[in-house]
């Protein structure tokens, strides 16, 4: 059974792959992916905002609430291992290199076209195999259009390729007016891949403190629903690689993700839940499967149920809407 894929320019030897999370932060945890089956991995991501402060609370709110998952413990550094200095990130990416066998995506998170995109080539040059751009902005400014939002994007995406010759992908939220015509966008300035989509972390309310809690929710199955939809829309409409991302827990959600078109599916929360060893649970249920449905490869199964392969297209579109209600008992 052939579980290969290409993603980035890369072929992977099957489509799981870890995304960016505190379980890349040290080079144990990294050998326990790649152990269990992981084909590639994205790095935790390097900040546009770099200071101790900032520091210190992102591993304190990323690590938020996994006492519950007494399997995570082990899987998150002593905060005295973390650190997110940008020296610190490129010689990590040296001894991921020196130290695994498969591919390492660099990951960088921030807005502006600034000092920090330089990092995009120093990330290249300490022998990163791709780069992940998360660009997180919450646009609050009621004066700022979408078309000024989008051009923003565009902007640093067209910057950081041409600062490095690695392939680039682009992590992206859902909140665009015209989520196809932007993704048609990023295919025209020839970026190498989507990663569908992003989560904005939601704020709480502490009734206690009276104070405002940045903390983490990990996902759940059902998130996968939303990037399943686009991916599944896209799908033979842009050149770029797909990557799905949130929700993806099990070997079914993987092959949901496949079927709709993607090219690799990256785990989170099910790993912070379970640790690397799921990512060999989840293989052994897709071979399964496929096994069972006479499927003999990943390839033969991309795509197979996205919009333009399906006989009812208009099912990820608003008929599903109508659909949807009525099939509530």
């Amino acid at each position: 059974m052939d579980l290969t894929t290409t993603y980035l320019g890369k072929k992977l030897k099957n489509p799981i792959v870890p995304s960016a999370s505190p379980l890349s932060y040290s080079l144990d945890s990294m050998k326990q992916l790649e152990d269990a089956g992981a084909s590639a991995i994205v790095m935790y991501s390097l900040f546009e905002e770099q200071i101790a402060h900032e520091r210190s609370e992102l591993l304190h709110y990323l690590s938020h609430g996994t006492e519950s998952y007494a399997e995570a413990l082990t899987y998150f550094p002593e905060i005295q291992q973390y650190n997110t200095g940008p020296e610190e990130y490129l010689e990590h990416i040296q001894k991921a290199k020196k130290t695994l066998g498969i591919p390492i995506i660099g990951s960088l998170n921030g807005v502006s076209v600034g000092g920090w995109i330089e990092y995009a080539k120093k990330i290249q040059d300490a022998g990163a195999d791709a780069l992940e751009l998360n660009i997180y902005y919450i646009p609050t400014n009621p004066d700022v259009s979408s078309t000024e939002l989008e051009n923003k994007y565009l902007e640093v995406v067209k910057t950081v390729k041409k600062s490095v010759t690695i392939p680039v992908a682009v992590k992206l939220s859902a909140f665009f007016t015209t989520m196809a015509n932007m993704a048609r966008k990023f295919d025209n300035i020839g970026i190498d891949g989507l990663v569908l989509f992003n989560r904005f972390y939601q704020p709480d309310i502490d009734l206690e403190t009276l104070e405002i809690e940045p903390n983490v929710i990990l996902s759940s199955p059902q998130a996968l629903r939303l990037p399943m939809r686009w991916i599944a829309i896209l799908h033979g409409q842009i050149k770029a690689n797909l990557a799905a991302s949130s929700g993806i827990h099990n070997g079914d959600d993987v092959l949901k993700m496949l079927m709709a078109g993607a090219d690799v599916t990256m785990m989170c929360s099910a790993l912070l839940k379970y640790g690397p060893e799921h990512i060999k649970k989840t293989l052994t249920e897709v071979e399964r499967w496929m096994d069972e449905h006479e499927y003999v490869s990943v390839q033969q199964l991309k795509g197979s149920m996205s919009q333009k392969s399906v006989a009812d297209p208009a099912a990820f579109e608003r008929a599903n809407y109508m659909k949807s209600l009525h099939s509530y008992k």
